[in-house]
């Protein structure tokens, strides 16, 4: 499997008459950032959901280095190694923010106390979020609320993120402080696979985006292959004009 650190083979589920994904396959190595884009309702988030096994599949593999993990039956150390945010945030409501970061460290992995609060405070001023660390959900914007939530995943020191749309649920103004975060992760040399819609992010952060349609990964490229290849005509007569199908999706997000 050379230097991947996720291998996708084969992924399928369907729920009732509906097939969601269908035989998705793909590599992931260390500093990649994959950026999956598509249709709504095209099974990008049920992928996500699949690798972290919050949705299990009806067949396929995932390894997780040497491991394969679809049928593991220490989920929850898989999720500790694969750290996901959500569309909404779900933190705890009744919990600070430093608290909301500090809880998994104390008693998932049992760290001392000190300790966690300690490190947890150094993953909140990772995200901006430092000088909010006694601030409840309520008293947060929901840009502020989902920094935090990143900050409570990366605190358990995954060796890939998964991001699911983090940005769908925030309104505009307070989209970019989010997308600003990851950007600095994917420099920062952080695993990610990510659900979004937000092209300009895409471009600046991608090694790869794939296009994802019917359950499948219909088409898959760099962002620069597939915002100028062929998009001219300049390819040369009789040449492929490939991504046509990416770029149709792309036009009507631009409307």
């Amino acid at each position: 499997m050379g230097d991947a650190i996720l291998r996708v083979q084969g992924l399928s589920k369907r729920f009732d008459s509906e097939e969601v994904l269908r035989d998705v396959s793909f590599e992931v190595r260390k500093g990649d950032a994959k950026v999956f884009i598509g249709p709504s309702g095209t099974g990008k988030s049920t992928l996500l959901r699949c690798l972290n096994r919050l949705v299990e599949p009806d067949s396929g593999q995932v390894w997780l280095g040497d491991e394969e993990i679809t049928h593991a039956s220490d989920i929850d150390g898989v999720r500790r190694r694969m750290g996901m945010v959500f569309q909404n945030f779900y933190l705890f409501d009744h919990l600070t923010a430093l608290r909301n970061v500090e809880i998994g460290l104390v008693k998932v992995l049992k760290m001392p106390r000190r300790e966690a609060r300690d490190f947890a405070m150094s993953e909140l001023a990772r995200v901006g979020m430092d000088r909010f660390a006694d601030k409840y959900p309520a008293e947060l914007s929901g840009g502020q609320a989902q920094r935090v939530s990143i900050a409570r995943s990366l605190a358990m020191n995954p060796e890939i993120m998964l991001f699911d749309e983090p940005t769908s649920a925030l309104d505009p103004e307070l989209t970019g402080e989010v997308l600003e975060v990851m950007r600095r992760l994917a420099a920062g040399g952080m695993t990610m696979l990510v659900v979004s819609h937000e092209m300009e992010f895409v471009y600046s952060v991608a090694s790869e985006v794939l296009f994802m349609e019917g359950g499948v990964i219909v088409e898959r490229g760099t962002p620069g292959q597939i915002r100028d290849d062929g998009a001219t005509g300049d390819a040369g007569q009789g040449a492929p004009r490939q991504f046509q199908r990416t770029r149709a999706f792309l036009r009507r997000l631009d409307g």
